[in-house]
């Protein structure tokens, strides 16, 4: 029967507002159409934190506005280029590096904590707001991938809360409300299909960074718009559907779907199928997150359906399209090869970015790396770290190679 990762907000948490926000990843799409969001409504939130990696100016622009007590960054370089630029009467207390991130994730003070930092390294930030006991509105999938079960523990034992904004399982978690979970036949997870669908794979070894980074319906940022051209985003997710819903892989479905306008589907016993269509902008699953369990504009316009013109759906091309198949490959198989298979694609991307390697030299670098990984399962955060570690020291030795 499926069961949700964590229990649902408390009644305390609904009803305080305004409320806390440590924002992850704000200089990230994400991030911007977060505190838009927040803007919209001053009176529901306050900013605790930002957090900006290395885009600087993006990160005082968001600072003075917003004028957090902490702000965070990665490194300490970009610590004492933040504070250089911020005025003599604003000194918040600025933290650098993962483990300043995990701070801002478990401050006190803050009741809500999204996590949008990209990859593997929001890992432990999720994971030191998942220990607090936070409501974590999350955005990162790479934090299930790596540790779901994991996750699924701490959060039982923390009281912590996962709400869903990746637009897909944030569907899927519309589509369920006031349904009885054992119900459930199957979820099934849309995808655009990218750049690339209906290409064969000897087009797609001609592909340039340039022609892949030109999603036809959403802006996001070079990684997860690469990771949609190959496929391997849906492969990500299905492995975050799993552990979310607490269901095998052969009930978690995936269909194209180029209108990019159904954002998922729930497939119930008596055939019925709950589908949650929407405009595709990202504030719509931030916000419902956000603002659980009210229900407010988003700034967002409603979908005109009579405008939309025909919605089609296809199975995905798993010849042309291996990197679906290769993360359901890791779902049931331990812990050590999802962590094997997101470290893999993270460098094989940064490379094809790069014009080190080219576009299909992706997926077999991942099937490469997975046939290659004898390593003992994690069991705590700092395996799947040490684990993580090496496997892109190994695909960087191979990358060198090609």
């Amino acid at each position: 029967m499926l069961q949700y990762i964590t229990a649902l907000p408390s009644p305390a948490w609904e009803q305080t507002f305004p409320r806390s926000v440590v924002l992850l990843g704000s200089t990230g799409s994400i991030g911007v159409s977060t505190l838009r969001i927040i803007e919209r409504h001053p009176d529901l939130f306050t900013v605790t934190a930002l957090a900006g990696g290395r885009n600087i100016e993006r990160l005082t622009e968001q600072a003075l506005r917003w004028r957090p007590p902490y702000l965070g960054v990665q490194t300490e370089e970009g610590r004492a280029a933040l504070c250089a630029n911020l005025p003599a009467d604003y000194r918040p207390e600025i933290v650098a590096g993962p483990q300043g991130y995990a701070a801002l994730a478990a401050l006190p003070e803050a009741s809500t904590v999204l996590s949008a930092q990209m990859g593997a390294a929001g890992l432990r930030a999720t994971w030191a707001a998942a220990r607090a006991g936070k409501v974590i509105c999350l955005a990162n999938k790479e934090s299930l991938v790596l540790a779901g079960a994991m996750l699924r523990d701490l959060c039982t034992r923390s009281g912590a809360v996962i709400l869903p904004v990746d637009s897909e399982h944030n569907a899927i978690f519309q589509g369920l409300q006031g349904r009885d979970p054992a119900t459930v036949k199957r979820i099934i997870l849309t995808a655009s299909g990218g750049p690339f669908r209906g290409k064969d794979r000897a087009f797609l070894a001609t592909v340039t960074p340039q022609q892949a980074l030109k999603h036809p319906n959403w802006s996001m940022g070079a990684k997860i718009t690469i990771d949609s051209a190959s496929m391997m985003n849906k492969g990500l997710e299905v492995i975050e559907a799993h552990h979310l819903y607490g269901l095998p892989p052969e009930r978690i479905g995936v269909l194209v779907h180029p209108q990019s306008l159904v954002h998922s589907l729930v497939e119930y016993a008596d055939g019925s199928l709950m589908a949650q269509a929407g405009t595709p902008d990202m504030r719509l699953p931030i916000a419902y997150c956000l603002e659980w369990p009210l229900c407010l504009d988003a700034g967002v316009p409603p979908l005109d359906l009579a405008g939309a013109g025909a919605l089609t759906f296809e199975e995905p091309d798993l010849l042309s399209f291996p990197c679906l198949d290769l993360a359901r490959r890791t779902i049931g198989s331990g812990t050590a090869l999802p962590v094997t298979l997101n470290a893999a694609n993270e460098v094989a991307v940064a490379a094809f970015l790069a014009g080190r390697i080219g576009f299909m030299d992706i997926p077999d670098l991942i099937a490469r790396a997975l046939d290659a990984c004898a390593a003992p399962d994690p069991v705590s955060l700092e395996d799947i770290e040490a684990l993580d570690h090496e496997t892109r020291l190994r695909v960087g030795r191979w990358i060198e190679k090609v």
